[in-house]
């Protein structure tokens, strides 16, 4: 076995072996795929080898189309057969549920050109003659999706890749992983020490206790799938299509004369590392007929056939699940050359395109395109312990066929990160949601309502009291708890002069200064979107989202110097944050603190230590919801105090506390932006009109050249903000329509309650971009919806200057 290689992987399953084969392509030869037993062993062999490809963002759908396209020209290419057939898939509707989700996932789908046709009940059974159409009230129907062989394919793979120089290396188990500064340098086997520059963990089930070997708890784990393959008939055509009933639990596939099915059932069996050990390979568990009878007993019922014929075999093998069941792509934060791509629990479906992705992103240090939702920089360390993926990954299993209704929330391994008003929240009607393992109150209960939060397609079990929250906030003064900011200091000699050149915005301001800003990547895109407070002149505060602490630290801290001049400190816990806004702020924290607080003394943007009480507090006067406010930002034991001085302050004042759903609300109406939604590396400040956080005449920054050009040139698309008379349910991924054709998707949806009309922001192609009428369409209903410049509400800015 040689020694050294530029590129090892870990793992020879059909992820290991795409990344292999795609860096192959770009014509990297000096890879090494190291697999501890055999290629496909593990969990690729017992694969189903369904293959969908729609998503709900545009960028995850087209990922998973170059999966696709790779199956249908793999064989051509290597000579080696890989079972590919592209026979369409079929979606039922068995309830009135799953109907509506059909026909939302069928509107994401026009929104960016996929093909998608809605079918009748008897159009479905047309397609699939051995189904019944008793309960069906339609269907989803994608013509280009199929079903491949996991070995065939995955051995096509190592065809390509060795006919392109990529060596494998198969029953080599990796022992531990070798680090310096922070870097990956080797790793030792039971065959010897393979030093190496980039290390790539793909290692499938494993992929936990190899990044356990480099000190890194990844969140993913391992839980037990079951299918059943059926006994042949002569009367089954190896052309029908493959066949999903969510409601009723479980998807189909031909099979060579039978029919594979399986299911995505409640209360599957986790499997911890004494069931998985490394001499695992191809072997599986004993099957569990009573958890099985759930998917297979409704199965029956949709496919009378399936009582003509007998089982032939039962599989139940493990499976990889990562803790919000999406695959974790992206080089290590903490360890900048080991990428890491695991937790697939569809595997073979999106290992073509994820190999892509991953040595897009190896060879060129960036994916190619957005893929947020896949990254591994959206978990923190708490999503990596064994509890949360113990209780969370059964949980996400059993949502894999349930209805997608916006805005759901988990309900396993919670509380574990609560601020200081928690408790005092709860008692007061907080219906607690939760980001980034942070608890967060969405809205408040009122004592006549029905405690219970019951998702919806619409907002139908919270639109009363997020209404009034929102009035209270247009009109009076709430307190929101948002401690849940992400938040860093950055200090040193050098801090001001590095901040200059990550930042898009003039950071050049005088101490006691907020700015709101972008950090670019070289292309123009936008890879963070934060506000930056100078406390003094060596040393900054730097606020951001819950979710996007850990990208963000990683983006600056991958552009800070070495020498010691700039340093980065993660302080979010030591920080509980209150928001206090509306018009009448000012008179209850003017009553609550002796500081002048008048608009001369602290104007927007101003940001300045002051007392509340006792309490030394971080006064920040800017806003997301679009009115007079300050975010205090409060050492955490003075918490509970601060708000109780609040609280009293402003009761003759009509004072309530108000949660996140409003101020979803509240943001579009201001046409205020979302990170990760409305802007991110794919989308540029001008694109996005925020041009004005972008200085160019102050000097180098990162993207500037890129910027400078698309301003000389105009950009191609713009943002826009519609309205529509309609309460339209609105989510974002609706398509927009002019003259019956699409022109766009929408990125964010919501109800603004005071301009009462339903709101979203898209991307229009520029020549579009001053059209006044256009259509969109949700739940394939398509709304009358109109083009407005700015914002829906205060354009003037009156409200936050006050």
């Amino acid at each position: 076995m040689q020694d050294r290689a530029r590129i090892v992987i870990i793992g020879g399953g059909a992820v290991g072996c795409a990344i292999a084969y795609q860096l192959a392509r770009r014509g990297e030869k000096n890879v090494l795929v190291l697999e501890k037993s055999q290629i496909t062993h593990g969990a690729t062999w017992h694969a189903a080898g369904l293959i969908g490809q729609l998503r709900s963002k545009r960028n995850l759908t087209l990922m998973m189309q170059n999966s696709v396209a790779l199956c249908e020209r793999l064989a051509g290419e290597t000579g080696q057969e890989t079972g590919w057939r592209q026979v369409g898939s079929l979606r039922l509707a068995s309830s009135t549920e799953h109907w509506q989700d059909i026909k939302r996932t069928a509107t994401t789908a026009r929104s960016f050109g996929f093909e998608l046709e809605l079918l009748s009940a008897k159009e479905a059974q047309d397609k699939f003659p051995y189904m019944s159409t008793d309960g069906v009230l339609g269907a989803a129907f994608i013509p280009s999706d199929g079903y491949i062989d996991p070995y065939s394919y995955t051995m096509a793979l190592v065809a390509g890749a060795r006919n392109g120089g990529v060596k494998f290396e198969q029953g080599v188990l990796v022992e531990d992983i070798l680090l310096k500064n922070n870097r990956v340098t080797g790793v030792r086997t039971d065959k010897g020490l393979v030093e190496c520059d980039i290390l790539v963990n793909a290692a499938g089930l494993w992929a936990r206790q190899v990044g356990m070997l480099a000190g890194v708890a990844l969140p993913t784990t391992v839980v037990e799938h079951q299918y059943c393959v059926t006994d042949k008939s002569r009367n089954i055509p190896v052309d029908l299509p493959t066949l999903r009933d969510p409601h009723n639990l479980f998807y189909l596939k031909p099979e060579v004369g039978g029919l594979v099915i399986g299911g995505w059932e409640e209360g599957t069996a986790h499997v911890g590392r004494k069931r998985l050990p490394f001499e695992f390979g191809r072997e599986l568990f004993d099957g569990n007929f009573d958890r099985f009878e759930n998917v297979l007993l409704p199965a029956a019922e949709r496919l009378p056939i399936l009582n003509e014929l007998g089982i032939q075999t039962m599989i139940n093998g493990p499976i990889p699940v990562s803790a919000d069941g999406e695959p974790i792509l992206g080089p290590l934060p903490q360890q900048p050359n080991h990428f890491v791509a695991c937790g697939f629990t569809a595997g073979i479906a999106g290992s073509g395109g994820a190999g892509e992705i991953m040595a897009n992103w190896i060879l060129d240090g960036d994916p190619g395109m957005d893929i947020w939702a896949f990254d591994v920089r959206r978990f923190g360390s708490h999503h990596g312990s064994s509890e949360y993926l113990r209780k969370r990954s059964v949980e996400v299993y059993s949502h894999y066929y349930k209805v997608h209704y916006p805005g759901i929330e988990m309900e396993t391994a919670r509380d574990g990160r609560r601020s200081p008003l928690h408790a005092t929240l709860a008692a007061k009607g907080a219906c607690h949601g939760s980001k980034f393992g942070w608890e967060r109150p969405n809205f408040f209960w009122t004592e006549s309502q029905e405690q219970t939060d019951h998702p919806t397609f619409d907002r139908s079990g919270w639109d009363k009291t997020v209404g009034e929250e929102h009035k209270t906030i247009r009109e009076s003064v709430a307190l929101i708890d948002q401690s849940s900011f992400s938040k860093f200091q950055i200090s040193g000699s050098n801090a001001a002069t590095f901040l200059q050149g990550l930042a898009a915005n003039d950071m050049d301001k005088a101490p006691g200064t907020a700015t709101y800003t972008q950090l670019c990547n070289e292309r123009g895109g936008i890879e963070a979107d934060l506000t930056v407070i100078r406390e003094r002149e060596d040393r900054f505060y730097v606020v951001t989202g819950s979710g996007f602490g850990v990208r963000d630290r990683h983006w600056i801290e991958s552009h800070m110097p070495t020498d010691g001049s700039v340093n980065l400190s993660d302080i979010t816990s030591a920080k509980a944050v209150i928001n206090i806004c509306g018009p009448l702020s000012r008179d209850v924290l003017v009553q609550a603190c002796d500081d002048d607080i008048s608009n001369e003394a602290f104007p927007f943007l101003g940001a300045r230590e002051i007392h509340v009480g006792m309490a030394p507090v971080l006064a920040i006067r800017i806003t997301y919801v679009g009115e007079l406010g300050w975010e205090l930002h409060i050492p955490t034991e003075y918490t509970l105090y601060v708000y109780e001085r609040l609280i009293a302050a402003g009761q003759s004042l009509g004072i309530r506390d108000a949660g996140y759903r409003s101020i979803d609300s509240l943001r579009m109406e201001k046409r205020y932006l979302y990170w990760g939604a409305d802007i991110g590396p794919d989308y540029t400040p001008y694109e996005a009109g925020l041009g004005f956080c972008v200085k160019p005449a102050k000097g180098p920054f990162i993207g500037r050249d890129a910027l400078a050009q698309q301003k000389d040139e105009g950009v191609q698309r713009k943002l826009c903000c519609f309205t529509l008379d309609n309460p339209a349910p609105l989510y974002g991924s609706e398509a927009v329509y002019l003259d019956g054709e699409v022109v766009g998707l929408t990125t964010s949806g919501n109800f603004g309650y005071t301009v009462n009309k339903s709101i979203a922001f898209g991307y229009l192609p520029i020549e579009l971009a001053t059209k006044p009428e256009f259509e969109i369409e949700a739940y394939s209903e398509r709304f009358e919806a109109t083009r407005i410049d700015g914002c829906a509400y205060d354009p003037k800015r009156q409200k936050i200057l006050a």
